[in-house]
């Protein structure tokens, strides 16, 4: 992105410039409804970034502007105060106002500043662009007013802003891996003690492409109900276990055990977490090895789970997926919580031209929608831009 454009309209808005901070999206390579499982996630941050300009102001009011932001149906500028009355009506300030107001809860004092905040983070394509801007905002202002807190920390910020400035319980993958990416590395954290390790991932002769199917089914509280079905499972193996606290605790030979205790559809949707977490391991081995086509076996794996076990899936995801699997592609799976959304491929570097152009082709044909498609890279997490 060229961040010069960003400058140059943060001086003509404030008469100077300013700082240039980015934080990246990230894709999850597999490990899908594990995280509440206390299981494992494969993130890593991308080469799509919110960016933002910044320098204090000498005021004690938030002066912001959000070029990317469409002037006819939503404000573009934005100024409030860092009093928690003085939250802001614009959806995306409230992402600014959360991560300040989080900062003073933890003591910490921010004067006011002026920011503009812009970015190629597609929306709506499962690649958070929603944790991209919050850790963006949130390393620079660490950075500016020299408030010490360490990535984890900023992570923290970022979800706790989500919970209780914006209204979304999201959890913690996606704050973390935006703060902790690695080029060329892959992230392996542990949902439940959030210890982290990096795994290579430097795919040489493939890319790593996203479909987006462009379509978003509603079916009202399914992720709960997901949810509440692994722990009714968990209730049921604890009876005998009860060191089994969370499904990332249990074993398929414990699962059959409880075979004629829980309902057919807890079974399988707790058998589809079980394997996932294990396939997820078995992977990050492979990356180590630099066998990325059996990588791509184990998402092809995942989605045969998430759409026939976890029943997660959708006639548009599957379609894409099998497109892959016809196409000789390596890995394709549904990417993200299901329903829509995309699909993440891992497509040799002979094959993607004619990949992509089948797929879309066929997918407009069946559906009427033009797919949208993203190569990524894995990149560096958040980082101050030296201009």
């Amino acid at each position: 992105m060229d961040t010069s454009k960003i400058q140059a309209k943060f001086k003509e808005l404030y008469g100077t410039e300013g700082a240039v901070y980015l934080s990246p999206g990230r894709i999850n390579l597999i490990g899908e409804h594990t995280d509440y499982n206390g299981g494992f996630v494969l993130p890593g941050a991308i080469d799509k970034a919110i960016y933002c300009v910044i320098k204090p102001n000498g005021s004690n009011k938030v002066r912001a502007y959000a070029p990317d932001e469409n002037p006819k149906t939503v404000a573009i500028n934005s100024e409030f105060g860092l009093e928690e009355a003085d939250k802001p009506k614009e959806r995306w300030a409230q992402y600014i106002f959360g991560v300040c107001r989080e900062i003073v809860k933890k003591g910490k004092t921010i004067p006011g500043f002026d920011i503009i905040i812009s970015g190629d983070v597609p929306l709506g394509a499962g690649m958070s662009s929603s944790a991209a801007l919050e850790s963006c905002v949130g390393f620079a202002l660490n950075d500016q007013y020299a408030l010490g807190f360490d990535r984890f920390e900023l992570a923290l910020i970022g979800q706790a802003t989500e919970h209780n400035y914006v209204g979304v319980k999201c959890g913690i993958m996606d704050q973390f891996a935006s703060c902790y990416g690695k080029e060329g590395s892959l992230i392996r954290l542990d949902c439940r003690s959030l210890e982290y390790e990096y795994f290579p991932f430097d795919p040489k002769g493939y890319r790593l492409t996203l479909l987006n199917t462009c379509v978003t089914h509603t079916l009202g509280d399914e992720y709960n109900e997901r949810r509440t079905s692994c722990e009714r499972t968990v209730a049921a193996i604890a009876k005998k276990h009860p060191e089994v606290r969370l499904l990332r605790d249990a074993t398929l030979d414990m699962l059959k055990e409880v075979a004629n205790q829980v309902t057919a559809v807890d079974y399988i949707r707790s058998e589809f977490v079980i394997e996932e977490i294990q396939r997820l391991l078995d992977t990050c081995e492979l990356l180590k090895k630099g066998d990325y086509e059996a990588a791509g076996r184990k998402m092809y794996e995942t989605h045969t789970g998430l759409s026939l076990k976890y029943m997660v899936s959708c006639p548009e995801l599957d379609f894409l997926n099998e497109m892959a699997k016809k196409s000789g592609v390596a890995g394709s799976r549904v990417m993200g919580g299901g329903f829509g959304g995309c699909t993440i491929n891992l497509v040799k570097d002979a094959l993607y031209e004619e990949f992509v152009k089948e797929a879309t082709t066929a997918y407009e044909k069946n559906f009427g929608i033009t797919p949208k498609v993203y190569d990524v890279v894995i990149k560096d997490g958040a980082r101050k831009l030296e201009m």
